[in-house]
């Protein structure tokens, strides 16, 4: 199992609410990504998910762990597979929008992997698909990693648009923020969602460009593709150790979370 060396926490608001939280991170040997939150213990995992409103809600009884796909995209790209995470209040803070600053802070507490550890790979006893009008996700057993994300958006640089993942430059995927169309935001703040949105945590799709400078091309594609990394994670498999073709069209958190439930039951390990 890959941990953490050392305990580490961060504070920060909200991407929906707004509000702060405090969330501690503690080595574990459990073999789990085990959540802790208002006396309630729950595991990241796909039949734990309350809600793909938005974002992917996390939880238990009446305790609940919102937003929590960036972090658990980073925990994938570090590789962690067994970490305790202890909230404070209901929703995982927005930090950048992206998975980058999570990444950043596992990096800085160190991350504890056997000496001459191999993760082990898995591929699928058969194929596994959602289909539904433009929207799709297929998951094809292959001989290596392979992931194309489509979208086709009302905006100049998003029609018909797809990136394939490229495992040597993975900065791209886990640096990409969260985004959606400006001209919704007002809608959706009086609806109680956006309340953290900034700058600094949102690309702004306008009606000829973005609201901010682009860490790199096609980012909100990119960024889609970082919620289906974390979005896959709670299968209990790292995508990112599988031996698939992973292929999604038009999809989002819903989509992304249907397939895991149904891949978590299609996993094997190779050979």
């Amino acid at each position: 199992m890959i941990t953490i060396k050392k305990e580490t926490s961060v504070t920060g608001n909200g991407l929906m609410k707004n509000k702060p939280c405090t969330v501690k991170f503690f080595p574990s040997k459990s073999g789990k990504i085990r959540y802790f939150l208002d006396g309630e213990e729950f595991e990241a995992k796909a039949e734990n998910v309350l809600s793909t409103e938005h974002c992917v809600v996390i939880g238990k009884g009446r305790a609940k762990a919102m937003l929590t796909e960036h972090l658990t995209a980073a925990l994938a790209f570090c590789g962690i597979n067994s970490i305790d995470i202890c909230m404070d209040n209901g929703e995982v803070p927005a930090l950048d929008g992206s998975s980058k600053q999570w990444v950043e802070l596992f990096k800085e507490a160190g991350i504890d992997k056997p000496l001459l550890y191999k993760p082990k790979k898995y591929t699928v006893s058969e194929p596994v698909y959602y289909l539904n009008g433009k929207t799709s996700l297929v998951i094809l057993p292959a001989d290596e990693l392979f992931m194309s994300y489509a979208v086709n958006y009302n905006h100049p640089d998003l029609r018909r648009c797809f990136i394939n993942y490229n495992p040597k430059n993975p900065t791209e995927i886990i640096e990409a923020r969260t985004f959606g169309f400006y001209k919704d935001l007002k809608k959706f703040q009086m609806l109680g969602f956006a309340q953290g949105v900034n700058i600094e945590n949102t690309v702004g799709l306008t009606d000829d460009g973005y609201t901010t400078e682009l860490r790199s091309e096609k980012e909100p594609v990119k960024h889609k593709m970082l919620d289906l990394v974390g979005d896959l994670y709670l299968t209990g498999v790292n995508p990112l150790d599988m031996k698939c073709q992973i292929l999604a069209k038009e999809a989002g958190h819903a989509v992304h979370i249907k397939v895991a439930n149904i891949l978590k039951n299609k996993l094997i390990e190779c050979k």
